[in-house]
């Protein structure tokens, strides 16, 4: 219609301008002309809402199509026997475009066939508004107008969007609908940005992404930091690496989100020593501090299954006998070793080399040893009921925990594929420390049993 009234204003009319009837409709064409715009700007404004209803429905559509490709690409890698370790990075999403629609391509492994779905951006949105919108003003001349418009609204919906829930913290929900929301916004930018021309530019997208980068960060760095529970802090960061990978599939730079990881990974690492302190302190008080009674075979190898003692003396004593530790030292053990199952857990889906995951793994291990066992240790010979008996107990547990130590480095390069020799003797750093706290305990509590009477 637009195009019929340009041609009617600029080629016809003028031909037969001479006639009243005609100089009449020619004086009423800039009405006519305002009111195309303004129906055509209402409907802008109805598809602008409707956009800020659905963001976070097309956000989680995309966020779950970028996890079943990642999860596909991770099948094909194991199936090639590729590297582990080795970076994956999401590829572009195949754009398909039919009728101005953009169509999302979701590939998946079933039944070790390849099928695929496609879903279309239009299952939520009309876009239909923009480009009708987009097309009038430029026909009349108005386009830089209509450009000017739409960014400054998509810019303050921006702003909305990134603005989180005060208790955005407190539920893995709340940030996965934040993240949605902004997945959802940038998906429907980038398919503007590729089915017109000049309505939005690679440059206005960039720049808009880096503003919105900035406040994402600095919510996460904020709300993170309130999360004591480390089952949420893992969650939160499966989520941002999601986030990622869905967005960088779209063509945005994600770097800095996996810096961020890495200090959010700090926050995990405080969050497992608290909740490991609780799990060394229960474990100290329920041990009776005598030394492991052993009734038979049976029970001799349930107790070496679960700590790697080895006294070639004691094996030739007959059972029933008796484990120079008490009960607290295996099960010590295994909750270091439970630990750094859990630091692995972050560890995972962050783009680094196993190298790099094995020095992670050794730098909170090593936390752990030295801070938060050590402390637990010290916390425990200072109770009012240790007496001396049960100090020289303290003396033998600490011994065998210090050389149960190169057990757990063979632990972690076993989960890591990495060789202790390519090992950078700065990474034993802690535990060298470790070994001369456990000195230094020794050395003290041989004091306090010479004082004591």
């Amino acid at each position: 219609m637009v195009q019929h009234l340009h041609s009617l204003e600029n080629l016809y009319l003028p031909r037969v301008s001479q006639y009243r009837f005609c100089q009449i409709m020619i004086e009423n064409l800039p009405k006519l002309r305002e009111e195309i715009k303004e129906i055509s700007m209402s409907d802008l404004k109805d598809f602008l809402e409707s956009i800020r209803k659905h963001s976070d429905r097309i956000g989680e559509t995309a966020m779950k199509q970028a996890q079943q490709q990642k999860t596909f690409s991770t099948t094909l890698q194991k199936q090639n026997n590729l590297n582990y370790g080795r970076n994956m990075h999401l590829g572009r999403s195949r754009i398909l475009e039919s009728k101005n629609e953009i169509t999302l391509k979701r590939t998946f492994e079933d039944d070790d066939e390849h099928e695929e779905e496609v879903l279309t951006a239009q299952d939520l949105v009309d876009f239909s508004p923009v480009y009708r919108c987009l097309h009038i003003y430029s026909v009349l001349g108005d386009g830089e107008i209509f450009e000017n418009y739409y960014r400054k609204q998509r810019r303050k919906q921006a702003r909305l969007v990134l603005q989180p829930q005060s208790s955005m913290h407190e539920t893995v929900e709340g940030y996965r609908r934040y993240f949605s929301q902004i997945v959802g916004f940038f998906v429907v930018e980038d398919h503007i940005l590729h089915v017109t021309q000049g309505l939005v530019t690679r440059t206005y997208t960039d720049e808009l992404w880096n503003m919105a980068l900035s406040k994402i960060i600095a919510v996460l760095r904020t709300h993170s930091s309130y999360c004591s529970d480390p089952d949420l802090v893992l969650e939160l960061k499966n989520l941002i690496v999601v986030f990622a990978d869905t967005l960088q599939g779209y063509g945005f730079p994600v770097n800095r989100l996996f810096d961020l990881l890495f200090e959010i990974r700090d926050q995990y690492n405080e969050t497992l020593l608290k909740k490991w302190s609780g799990l060394f302190r229960d474990i100290f008080e329920a041990d009776n501090y005598s030394p492991i009674p052993i009734a038979n075979e049976e029970e001799y190898k349930i107790v070496i299954s679960k700590f790697p003692f080895q006294d070639p003396e004691l094996d030739k004593q007959s059972f029933p006998k008796k484990l120079p530790m008490s009960q607290s030292v295996p099960q010590i053990y295994i909750q270091v070793k439970e630990f750094i199952y859990a630091s692995l857990k972050f560890s995972e889906s962050l783009h680094r080399s196993s190298t790099e995951i094995d020095d992670m793994l050794r730098k909170s291990t090593n936390l752990l040893l030295t801070r938060t066992l050590s402390s637990c240790l010290q916390n425990l010979i200072k109770k009012p009921h240790i007496g001396l008996t049960e100090l020289v107990q303290i003396i033998i547990n600490t011994t065998h925990l210090e050389q149960a130590c190169k057990y757990l480095e063979d632990f972690i390069s076993n989960i890591t594929n990495i060789s202790q020799v390519s090992v950078h003797t700065a990474r034993l750093y802690g535990l060298s420390t470790f070994k001369r706290k456990l000195k230094q305990k020794y050395q003290s509590l041989s004091t306090i049993l010479l004082k004591r009477p």
